[in-house]
């Protein structure tokens, strides 16, 4: 430890004198402390750098944790989202500029929607008057034809009124949701008639049906009428048939209806007792019941026909053996007045009674498809006879159901229905002046517009057209840049069961049951476009009537229109 003391202290000494050797002009007394000091002030700034050199370390690695955590536990967007109330500062002058431009648009929206709105009104009163008109109107075809082109003209201008409205007040409610409506002007306020809200361009038509005017049928239960209907197909005889109750209920008798070997088999698409129950007495029978009752005296005690022209009764004499076949023994066939089915003329209640009125037990008046009786009367929604169901002759409950499970399962709630009637069609239409048969291409555009108008996306078709009819009538048919379907009744198929009511009853296949079939899914639709001229399209518009399913858009195929293109005659 000596010998260490000693070298240090050696070693101090031979160090000084070499500084001072190195340092002559540099002389003190203190000269060895304040070298001892700037050795001390160098190892003090080394530490110094490392420790400043540690902490940016330390931040760099700390800084992205309190990044994350802020992040994590942080609103961001609330934090910077600018307050609403900087933009409702009254001193910002582009502000208030915008604010005064918008509630300018509000008022000049308001005075257009006041407008609007006096138009509308407008054209409910000139609407209004024109339907009294067609109502009022003679039977001139071409008369009835230019009102209803007026009406349906009135109702486009009245559907693009609504549409305009509709579109003024969305820009209203746009620019007022930056706005506090207490502030300002009340813009809310409603200046139209309280049917604005609900109206629709397709809406149902109301049927007045409390203003109906009826007959009470209370038939003498021992007093028949023999309905003989032969004039056309089925459509045909069920006009025939609900005439025939007219005059029943008009002679206070028991309607006969007719038998399956004279006649259709009605009872197939008909409930016959859903009309005893809608009067609440026995009104009609089958033929089966009225045999039944008279057992060995079926005779027909008296025929007074109807019509005299082309022949009594519009009965040939192949009717008159099946009605003998029958075991039914016939009076002499005579006609109570001169009248042609090719020119009726219109006959009062009164006329009916003075002539047809009778002692006898059964009477036969023959086919009064053609009879002009009281037309309005008859022809009015829900029919001539008082009555506790929506309608009379209507199709069975199992059609019904089949119609109303097809509708659930292809259509929905929404869509066209379309009588297409073609068969036979082009002679029969050709011979009416003006024609009522369409080319393809015609109709398809006709039909388009309709569903623009009914703003639907499907059509069901019922039709007896070819396949190339068929084929180029779809591909016309568009709206909106896009083909409309059209859905016609599938063939039967054991995986659908749409149509299973029908199988299980024994009821498939039989034309007369598609036929109502059709009828019934045309009657449900929203809006209906039937062949003018065709007593299958009058049938659906009577059950559309009487359903309280007609559309404000109902029409005939291309209304009011001419066939751009009709072949000479033979």
């Amino acid at each position: 430890m000596e010998r260490d003391s000693s070298d240090e202290e050696e070693d101090r000494e031979n160090l000084i004198p070499q500084n001072d050797r190195r340092n002559d002009g540099v002389k003190s007394p203190n000269h060895s402390r304040v070298v001892s000091f700037q050795i001390d002030d160098l190892k003090s700034r080394i530490s110094g750098t490392a420790s400043r050199f540690n902490k940016w370390y330390l931040f760099a690695i700390l800084l992205p944790l309190v990044i994350l955590i802020l992040y994590f536990t942080t609103d961001l967007k609330n934090l910077f989202q600018t307050h609403i109330s900087i933009l409702k500062n009254p001193n910002n002058a582009s502000v208030n500029r915008m604010r005064e431009s918008e509630l300018r648009a509000l008022y000049l929206l308001k005075q257009q929607e006041l407008e609007l709105f006096k138009l509308w009104n407008y054209t409910a009163l000139v609407n209004n008057k024109s339907s009294l008109s067609a109502l009022n109107s003679n039977n001139d075809n071409s008369g009835n034809s230019s009102s209803l082109n007026k009406i349906t003209m009135l109702e486009d201008l009245k559907s693009k009124l609504f549409s305009q409205i509709s579109i003024n007040r969305r820009i209203q409610g746009v620019l007022l949701s930056s706005h506090d409506s207490g502030d300002f002007v009340d813009f809310n306020g409603n200046y139209s008639d309280a049917s604005f809200e609900d109206w629709s361009r397709c809406r149902k038509v109301d049927q007045r049906l409390s203003d109906r005017r009826t007959i009470d049928w209370k038939p003498r239960s021992n007093k028949y009428l023999f309905a003989i209907c032969v004039s056309g197909q089925m459509s045909n005889h069920l006009i025939c048939l609900e005439k025939h109750m007219f005059f029943a209920a008009l002679l206070n008798r028991v309607l006969v209806i007719p038998s399956a070997k004279v006649d259709y088999e009605f009872s197939r698409v008909l409930d016959i007792d859903h009309i005893n129950k809608c009067l609440g007495r026995k009104v009609v029978v089958t033929f089966e019941e009225f045999a039944e009752t008279k057992k060995s005296n079926l005779n027909i005690d008296k025929f007074l026909c109807y019509f005299s022209l082309p022949q009594p009764c519009f009965m040939d004499n192949e009717r008159v053996k099946k009605l003998k076949g029958l075991g039914l023994s016939l009076s002499k066939v005579e006609a109570v007045w001169s009248e042609d089915t090719k020119k009726p003329k219109q006959k009062t209640v009164q006329d009916v009674l003075a002539k047809f009125s009778s002692s006898d037990d059964v009477i036969a008046i023959g086919d009064v498809f053609f009879a002009d009786v009281e037309r309005d009367w008859v022809m009015q929604p829900g029919g001539p006879i008082a009555h506790n169901c929506k309608t009379l002759i209507e199709p069975s409950r199992l059609i019904i159901l089949t119609a109303q499970r097809f509708i659930q399962t292809f259509l929905g709630k929404d869509f066209v229905a379309l009588h297409f009637r073609r068969h036979g069609f082009l002679k029969f239409c050709n011979a009416k002046k003006p024609s009522c048969f369409y080319p393809i291409p015609q109709a398809s555009d006709c039909i388009s517009r309709v569903v623009e108008r009914a703003n639907t996306p499907v059509i069901y078709l019922s039709t007896d057209a070819a396949e190339s009819e068929i084929g180029l009538l779809q591909s016309g048919v568009v709206w909106d840049g896009k083909t409309v379907p059209l859905v016609q009744r599938p063939t039967r198929n054991s995986a659908e069961k749409w149509d299973a009511l029908l199988y299980r009853h024994g009821l498939e296949g039989d034309a007369q049951v598609e036929a109502m079939l059709d009828k019934s899914i045309c009657a449900l639709s929203t809006v209906f476009i039937g062949s003018g001229g065709s007593t299958f399209t009058d049938d659906i518009l009577r059950l559309r009537k009487d359903w309280g399913s007609a559309s404000a858009c109902d029409e005939y195929l291309c209304q009011g229109e001419l066939p751009n293109f009709v072949a000479e005659d033979e």
